[in-house]
């Protein structure tokens, strides 16, 4: 009986518990030499070491100590079988990029909140990755010519585009 108690207690020595860190911001984008303040909470602190990695659910570790080049950005406007009806999206396509991108959309200059739809990001054959990200407006918001733009976030560093009825070809 001393024996399993004995064991039972060396293997409980051993038991550790899940540390749970939470960084913010998230992603933060800085040149060599430039300062970098991170927020960190951690739930429980065993003494053990703390490194900083960034990993996306499902994908393998990216470590990178090299600067991050910005997405290629294309929006397409909606379909003219689409603007027949009361609703109508916009597509924005990021291209050669890294799978942890933000996409956000902005209607006149303000956030919006609704209406949005983005993919996952898929990975392309030269190792990039492709986010496609809709956004459903009003018909009449498109013709009241609205600017519209798509913003992608890579940490701190950002890219975007702008889009309205006057700035695209008119179908003949």
């Amino acid at each position: 009986m001393l024996g399993i108690l004995c064991t039972l207690i060396t293997a409980l020595t051993y038991v550790d518990a899940v540390i749970v860190l939470t960084q913010t911001p998230a992603v933060h984008t800085v040149s060599t030499g430039q300062e970098v303040v991170l927020k960190c909470n951690i739930q429980r602190d065993d003494g053990q070491y703390v490194r900083w990695y960034k990993q996306v659910p499902g994908t393998k570790l990216i470590v990178t100590s090299s600067s991050l080049s910005p997405p290629v950005l294309t929006v397409f406007p909606p379909s003219s079988a689409e603007l027949q009806s009361n609703e109508a999206t916009l597509v924005c396509l990021s291209s050669q990029s890294v799978p942890f991108a933000d996409v956000t959309w902005l209607s006149a200059g303000s956030p919006v909140s609704s209406g949005i739809s983005t993919s996952t990001a898929v990975q392309q054959p030269d190792q990039t990755f492709q986010i496609s990200s809709y956004l459903s407006i009003q018909t009449s918001d498109w013709n009241m010519d609205k600017v519209y733009t798509c913003k992608v976030s890579l940490g701190s560093q950002t890219s975007e585009t702008n889009i309205n009825k006057s700035k695209c070809p008119t179908e003949e």
